[in-house]
């Protein structure tokens, strides 16, 4: 069941290497304190919601890319590059710190610019494809 061949494996963990890495200089370039809206999060959560959507329309419905892509891109790449668990590590920091309103911006943007970032990159990519 959770057998993989090695090039799938070797895939998604190359993706996820670059992904990493990625996150990790968006990090840097943009960082923050604990407690002070986290930009870095955000703008890494909405960039890997409008690729997705770029990956969806074409590895999954257009087919124009390997199905190999899949792995490496958006379950590597695109995995490693956003992460629910630091959007909820930093809404936490944000309430913690008495920041509420911005907590509550924080949440609200990330789930309804990622929705938007996804559908958009949906309906561009099919329109160019």
């Amino acid at each position: 069941m959770f057998a993989q061949p090695v090039g799938v494996i070797l895939a998604v963990g190359a993706g996820g290497a670059c992904g990493a890495l990625l996150r990790f200089y968006i990090s840097q370039w943009l960082a923050v304190k604990p407690g002070v809206f986290p930009v870095a999060t955000l703008t890494v959560n909405i960039i890997g919601a409008f690729l997705m959507g770029i990956g969806y329309v074409l590895i999954t419905q257009k087919m124009v890319l390997p199905p190999i892509t899949r792995h490496i891109f958006m379950v590597g790449f695109l995995g490693a590059l956003t992460t629910f668990s630091t959007f909820s590590l930093d809404a936490y920091q944000l309430w913690q710190a008495g920041n509420i309103s911005a907590a509550c911006v924080y949440i609200i943007s990330n789930v309804v610019l990622s929705l938007v970032a996804v559908s958009a990159a949906i309906f561009l990519t099919d329109k160019l494809v």
